[in-house]
C-alpha cells in the first residue's frame, strides 16, 4: 500500500493568498534591479536580482503546491522550494555584508580597540565570510532534503540546527559591524558625507537578525517554524523590507571610473 503525503499540509504551509501576495510585491523589486543592472554592471545588483527572482519563483510554487494537490504530493517540488527559500537568504546577508565593508574602509575610526574589535576586523576576511555562509547553506539545503522525506530524522535536524546558528553567528557578526560603521560615520567630521545610509544598514541588520532569531529559536518546533502567523511577519516580511532597502538611492554607490585625482568619496559613498 503506497502513502503519499500532502507536503505542504504535513509542514503547515496553509494560506495561498500569503504566498501569492509575495510573489507579486518580489515581483516588482526584480524589475528595479534588473533596470539598475542594465545602468551598472555590479556584483550586489546581480545578487539581489537573483534574490528577487528566486522569491518569486518560491513563493508561486508555495502557492501552486499548496492549491494543486498533485503538486503537493509531489517531494521533489517541495524540496525545491525549501531549497530556494534557503538559498536566497546568502545574497541577501552578503550583499548587506559586503556593503557595509566597503563604507567602513573609507573610515578613519572603523576599528574599535577591544577584543570585539579585533574578532570584528578578523571578520572583515570575506573569503571566510563567504565559505561559512556557503556551509550554512549547503547544511541547510542536506538537512532539508533528510527531513522532508522524514520529519523526525535526528540528523536531519541536527543539519539544519547547525546550519541555523551558522547564519545566526554571521547575522550577529554583521550586526555589530554595522554598529561600528554607524559609530564611524556620526563621528567623521567630513560634511559630504551622509551618515544616515549607515542607519538604513542598521535597520537592515536589525531586520535579519529578527529572521535568525526566529529561525533557531523553532527550529525544534517544525509546527511552530512553519506556523504561516509567525513565519510570514518575521520572516517572510524581514527578507521583504530588506529588499525594498536595497532600493533606496545611495544604498548601492554607483560604480563610476575617476581619475587618479580625485578621492574616492566621489565613487557614491558620500552625498553629493
Amino acid at each position: 500500500m503506497t502513502v503519499t503525503l500532502d507536503f505542504p499540509e504535513l509542514f503547515g504551509w496553509e494560506s495561498i493568498p500569503a504566498a501569492a501576495i509575495f510573489a507579486v510585491l518580489y515581483s516588482p523589486l526584480f524589475v528595479v534591479f534588473l533596470y539598475k543592472i542594465i545602468h551598472e554592471r555590479q556584483r550586489v545588483l546581480f545578487t539581489m536580482t537573483l534574490f528577487c527572482l528566486i522569491r518569486v519563483a518560491a513563493f508561486t510554487l508555495r502557492a501552486i503546491s499548496i492549491g494543486v494537490t498533485s503538486v503537493g504530493e509531489d517531494e521533489g517540488v517541495f524540496i525545491a522550494t525549501e531549497v530556494l527559500f534557503s538559498v536566497g537568504f546568502f545574497g541577501l546577508l552578503y550583499s548587506a555584508y559586503t556593503l557595509v565593508l566597503d563604507r567602513l574602509e573609507l573610515c578613519d575610526d572603523n576599528h574599535p580597540t577591544s577584543t570585539i574589535g579585533d574578532i570584528l576586523h578578523f571578520a572583515r576576511n570575506r573569503r571566510l565570510f563567504r565559505l561559512a555562509l556557503v556551509v550554512a547553506m549547503i547544511l541547510g539545503i542536506v538537512g532539508i532534503d533528510m527531513t522532508s522525506s522524514n520529519p523526525t530524522s535526528s540528523t536531519g535536524t541536527t543539519l539544519r540546527k547547525a546550519s541555523a546558528v551558522v547564519f545566526l553567528i554571521l547575522t550577529i557578526v554583521q550586526v555589530l559591524q554595522t554598529v561600528v560603521l554607524i559609530r564611524a560615520e556620526h563621528s567623521n567630521k567630513d560634511p559630504l558625507r551622509n551618515p544616515h545610509v549607515s542607519l538604513f544598514f542598521g535597520v537592515m541588520a536589525l531586520l535579519l537578525l529578527v529572521r535568525e532569531v526566529f529561525t533557531v529559536a523553532t527550529i525544534n518546533d517544525l509546527s511552530k517554524a512553519n506556523d504561516e502567523d509567525l513565519w510570514y511577519p518575521l520572516v517572510a516580511l524581514p527578507e521583504w523590507l530588506c529588499a525594498v532597502i536595497y532600493t533606496i538611492p545611495g544604498l548601492i554607490p554607483p560604480k563610476v571610473d575617476n581619475p587618479p585625482d580625485l578621492p574616492l568619496y566621489t565613487q557614491g559613498y558620500y552625498q553629493t
